[in-house]
């Protein structure tokens, strides 16, 4: 799981007002807790995909941690996650674009691609630049607990 915490706090218009303390430059609001984590989940896609751009590091996604006063769970779709954890471990292993796609024998867009939050990449993609780094994907389910 990918996800950030976000602090909500009750504006004087009823609305909650949102910010992300990973990222300094996410404002945004809510009508209500699920609105609010929808429109910080898009904020924080957008902040991650401009750090991305401008080859600024991410920070770290939140540890587990009991919820705090204020505090709620930004939880990254699944296919940005991957994208998170393959800008991570391209920094962690030293490993540039272009020097990705020469390993995985590809166009330099197609590497590109992978690295952008609005682009939908294919998973066998991002498994097999996560291989080139020596990395491998696993998945996990739980019961949602909103479950059926």
């Amino acid at each position: 799981m990918t996800a950030y915490l976000i602090e909500t706090i009750r504006d004087d218009n009823g609305t909650l007002l949102v910010t992300c303390p990973a990222f300094p430059e996410v404002t945004t609001f809510g009508a209500d807790e699920h609105e609010a984590i929808v429109n910080a989940i898009s904020a924080i896609e957008e902040a991650i995909a401009a750090r991305i751009h401008d080859g600024d590091p991410l920070p770290r996604p939140a540890a587990a941690a009991p919820k705090r006063h204020g505090m709620l769970w930004a939880k990254l779709p699944l296919l940005s996650s991957l994208k998170v954890e393959l800008v991570t471990a391209m920094r962690d292993a030293g490993v540039t674009r272009a020097e990705l796609a020469r390993r995985l024998g590809w166009h330099r867009e197609q590497v590109d691609r992978l690295f952008r939050l609005d682009h939908a990449s294919r998973v066998d993609q991002i498994e097999a630049a996560f291989a080139e780094l020596g990395r491998s994907v696993d998945v996990q389910t739980r019961r949602s607990r909103h479950g059926a």
